[in-house]
């Protein structure tokens, strides 16, 4: 876990054990979604995927890792109460992306959400330790925000790659063509071109505010204080949907970015009022 990951300030507010813990957990994940992300054949993609679902299995039954991010994550297993399912549900969500992505509709695509956000947050949620059960709907519901944020961020870095998160369905509600969203990827400087694909933009963009509307509204007051750290998460992605929507949603000029001393301001405001 770097400085360069815009959950480091997140996890300073964890005392050192779960500190340690979560660093594995996130640097596992990395891994994972590494595997995709920077690989172009498709039979290495397979092989990776391949190797880091038997990883998986080792680290839980007891094996020998043959990672360095699976041996350390393996002693947090037990100690942590780890759930299996949620980095089965990880691989399979980035073997969606290695399946190539163009998505119907929202109920299509929300699924993906689940896998390779929720299922994050679900696994943190073990490591802070919940007591109350209605915690896991607020990780849910956040990691859905979280990535229709990261979506709406890169829509312009995914055209280039040829991959199509934004629903086909929305799409058609404002008239755009997936020509459209390239014509303002070419544009890129002049802001954007287009008032339907800007109205789209948009849409997505309240889509992710209601995911996080419904996730303040989940986070049980007694759990508050053990999630301080999923909340300047939240409160750091927060800052980046707003800076989207005041750029007037022109994420083809540049990757909007929430500056690292922000961050740091941020954290430190999340955890003061919690």
């Amino acid at each position: 876990m770097t400085r360069s990951t815009s959950f480091y300030f997140s996890f300073l507010a964890l005392p050192g054990p779960k500190r340690r813990a979560i660093t594995a957990v996130f640097d596992f994940c990395r891994a994972v979604d590494d595997a995709v992300d920077l690989e172009t054949d498709p039979a290495r993609i397979e092989a990776a995927l391949e190797l880091w679902r038997g990883e998986v299995d080792r680290v839980f039954s007891g094996g020998r890792p043959k990672t360095e991010q699976g041996r350390q994550l393996q002693p947090f297993v037990e100690p942590q109460h780890l759930p299996r399912e949620h980095f089965e549900a990880l691989i399979d969500g980035v073997a969606m992306d290695a399946a190539g992505t163009s998505y119907r509709t929202f109920a299509d695509l929300e699924p993906y959400c689940h896998r390779v956000a929720s299922a994050v947050g679900l696994i943190c949620a073990e490591i802070f330790e919940y007591r109350d059960e209605q915690v896991l709907t607020y990780a849910r519901e956040l990691g859905v925000a979280l990535q229709l944020t990261n979506i709406l961020r890169d829509v312009a870095v995914d055209y280039r790659n040829g991959r199509r998160y934004l629903p086909d369905e929305d799409l058609e509600r404002f008239g755009c063509r997936w020509e459209d969203i390239g014509q303002e990827v070419r544009a890129a400087g002049r802001g954007v071109q287009s008032p339907a694909v800007r109205a789209l933009l948009s849409f997505q963009a309240e889509r992710a505010r209601a995911y996080f509307a419904r996730a303040v509204a989940a986070l049980p007051r007694e759990d508050a204080r053990r999630f301080v750290p999923a909340e300047i998460m939240r409160a750091v992605y927060w800052e980046l949907l707003q800076r989207i929507e005041r750029a007037d949603f022109d994420v083809f000029s540049h990757v909007i970015r929430v500056p690292r001393p922000v961050q740091a301001r941020l954290a430190i405001a999340t955890w003061w009022r919690t």
